[in-house]
């Protein structure tokens, strides 16, 4: 069974920076594109930044120039470095990925989500 699991969530202060980390486990063969989401209460899931297999990335035009999504393809792992933090960044962040597996034996590919991580600025 694959799991992403994320870490790096907390409390930080305007002005502050964070980083969110997220791996994959399980018997992976593959990850291609993997992104940050994030859901504010009351409000839609929404993405916040991705990167290719190729490290091509993008990004929400509300953290363009203060978030960096980056990706370490021998440890299975995403991160997103928040810099800059705004009372409005506050949310749960989701990791996401589409990865190719061994699923019972088959390979599969499956988008799959992460259990979410909360972030809060406030001072």
């Amino acid at each position: 069974q694959v799991q992403l699991v994320e870490s790096g969530g907390g409390l930080v202060q305007p002005g502050g920076s964070l980083r969110l980390s997220c791996i994959a486990s399980g018997r992976v063969f593959s990850i291609y594109d993997m992104g940050w989401y994030r859901q504010a209460p009351g409000q839609q899931r929404e993405l916040v930044a991705a990167i290719t297999s190729s490290s091509v990335t993008n990004y929400a035009d509300s953290v363009k120039g203060r978030f960096t999504v980056s990706r370490d393809n021998v440890k299975n792992t995403v991160y997103l470095q928040m810099n800059s933090l705004k009372p409005e960044d506050t949310a749960v962040y989701y990791c996401n990925a589409d990865i190719l597996a061994l699923i019972a034996g088959t390979p599969a590919q499956n988008s799959y989500w992460g259990q979410g991580t909360q972030v809060t600025v406030s001072s």
